[in-house]
Order: structure tokens, then C-alpha cells, then sequence
């Protein structure tokens, strides 16, 4: 069986929950907290960090560390990491699927369906940062 989570993409920290015996349950992030820093990090060899890794490593590579960027749906920002271009829909994808996972493994079921808090003005490219986590 598989669940539907529900998701607080915040610009400073995230969230996500599901639906426990009719009760929601936050989920609790891979750090044990009941947030995810909404914050993507590359290390130097290349690793995606997400979430509080992430936020650590800004201290000592923080042109490599990305955050607050909901503030940028919808516009045309973008980041290069290493000759590669980011988009604000990229690296909250890569936030919703580290949401998504924690999901997973707290409730040992795959999740196949999502929906995300969110502005009107912002609806349709978080969506789409959606429908690219769950394929």
C-alpha cells in the first residue's frame, strides 16, 4: 500500500506529514528534528547534501550551499554549481524528495502521492517540482 504525504516547503525549513489512524503526523527529518532546512549543498567531490548536512557545510562552503530559494520560483534564477545550471524548480525537487524519503522510511511504505502548501503565485512551478519527485 502506499501513502500520501502532505508537505510544507517553507524558504527557511520544510516539513512534511501523513495521515496516521486519521490523525496527520508530522514526519521526523532524517536529524531526528520536525523540520528539514530547506537548504541543497554540493561538497567539493560532488555529493548533494539536503537539509541540516547542508546547512553545516555552508558555514565552510558556502558558495557551493543554497538557500532561501523559494524566494526565486518563478523567476528566471539560476545557480551554477560545477558547470551545471540550477533552476529554484531543481533544487526544491531535490528538497521535496528528501521530504519524500524521510516519509518513506518513517512509515516503511512508498509514497506516490503529494501535496504541497503553497501561494497561488507560486502553485505551478512548486507543482511541477512536485511531478518530478514522484516519477
Amino acid at each position: 500500500m502506499s501513502k500520501a504525504i502532505g508537505i510544507d516547503l517553507g524558504t527557511t525549513n520544510s516539513c512534511v506529514s501523513v495521515i496516521e489512524n486519521g490523525t496527520p503526523v508530522i514526519v521526523p527529518a532524517a536529524s531526528g528534528s520536525r523540520t528539514t532546512p530547506s537548504v541543497v549543498g554540493f561538497t567539493k567531490e560532488g555529493e548533494r547534501l539536503v537539509g541540516e548536512n547542508a546547512r553545516r557545510q555552508a558555514v565552510t562552503n558556502a558558495k557551493r550551499t543554497i538557500s532561501s530559494v523559494k524566494r526565486h520560483m518563478g523567476t528566471e534564477w539560476t545557480v551554477d554549481i560545477d558547470g551545471k545550471i540550477y533552476r529554484p524548480q531543481t533544487i526544491s525537487a531535490m528538497i521535496l524528495r528528501q521530504l519524500k524519503e524521510d516519509a518513506e522510511a518513517f512509515t516503511g511504505e512508498s509514497v506516490t502521492e503529494g501535496d504541497i502548501g503553497q501561494l497561488k503565485e507560486t502553485k505551478q512551478t512548486l507543482q511541477e517540482a512536485m511531478d518530478h519527485v514522484m516519477e
